[in-house]
């Protein structure tokens, strides 16, 4: 079975960043994480990614967009997240 790769780009003192690793951590899947809480490289990368990502958290799953905390959340009440995650 394979692991897919797990970015997830977040700040300290997140409420959804933390809400959406709590959720991941659940699903018991490693998962990278980002600090961008001071800017930085790790930022214009998520940019340079995601042009449009105004918030964090900012999910990746196998280098695709997933989006953030809330849109984690639906996937997983649509039953769609397991198989992103190869479960």
């Amino acid at each position: 079975m394979s692991h897919p790769q797990i970015e997830i780009y977040t700040k300290a003192f997140c409420g959804y960043c933390h809400r959406a690793k709590r959720l991941l951590d659940s699903k018991g899947v490693a998962y990278e994480e980002y600090d961008i809480t001071m800017g930085g490289p790790k930022r214009a990368e998520m940019l340079q990614r995601k042009p449009d990502a105004a918030t964090v958290p900012q999910i990746f799953i196998d280098g695709q967009a997933i989006g953030g905390s809330d849109d984690l959340a639906t996937l997983d009440r649509d039953g769609k997240l397991d198989a992103l995650l190869g479960r």
